[in-house]
């Protein structure tokens, strides 16, 4: 279930139900005949560039068992992802710092360059080499990374006056490592997502 809700397909197919309602799983099926383009890109690629309109055999899934088995391996694995965010690797970003400046680590609000490609961490430090494909993994109409940069700053509430503090004394890497985190796994979540087979209801 957990890959199909990640498949393109669904998402465009029940895009306004999926704002009214809970979501609904169809059954998924393998397609009929040899007019479906899997959303693999590299397989993609190649059949429009032989532009014959046919794949492979090896490429398209043989039965609904071998589609079944498909979305149950990737659905698996991006549980796995997306529960265990926080013991995935980092993403090796370059990490730039403001000269003259004190070390410091601290979050008050990032924000990210106009390009998406760089993130001002703090007026101390600045993270280069955003890849354009993390922001793929959408969290609804923004991107995994933006939620991150969105939520992970010091706000206080003018009503109640109350501070939140997304700073952990304990761990003071622990929002840094947390952006080179959200960044792997946006990146394999989207890579999952276009190796999923075609499917029919």
């Amino acid at each position: 279930m957990y890959g199909v809700l990640h498949h393109p397909e669904y998402r465009e197919r029940y895009a306004a139900n999926l704002r009214r309602e809970l979501p609904r799983v169809p059954m998924v099926g393998a397609v009929k005949g040899e007019e479906q383009i899997p959303h693999d890109s590299a397989v993609r690629n190649d059949k429009l560039k032989k532009g014959n309109g046919k794949l492979k055999e090896d490429q398209k899934p043989k039965t609904d068992v071998d589609v079944f088995r498909a979305f149950v391996g990737a659905g698996k694995r991006l549980a796995e992802l997306h529960v265990g965010y926080e013991s995935v690797a980092e993403y090796g970003l370059e990490r730039v710092e403001a000269l003259g400046e004190k070390r410091d680590l601290r979050v008050v609000k990032m924000k990210l360059s106009k390009d998406k490609t760089s993130l001002r961490y703090n007026d101390f430090l600045t993270l280069k080499g955003i890849p354009a494909e993390a922001l793929e993994y959408r969290l609804g109409n923004r991107s995994a990374l933006e939620w991150v940069v969105d939520q992970y700053q010091v706000f206080e509430d003018k009503r109640s006056g109350i501070v939140n503090d997304p700073n952990r004394e304990d761990d003071e890497e622990y929002i840094l490592r947390l952006v080179g985190q959200v960044i792997t796994v946006s990146l394999e979540t989207v890579e999952i997502v276009k190796g999923l087979p075609g499917w029919v209801v």
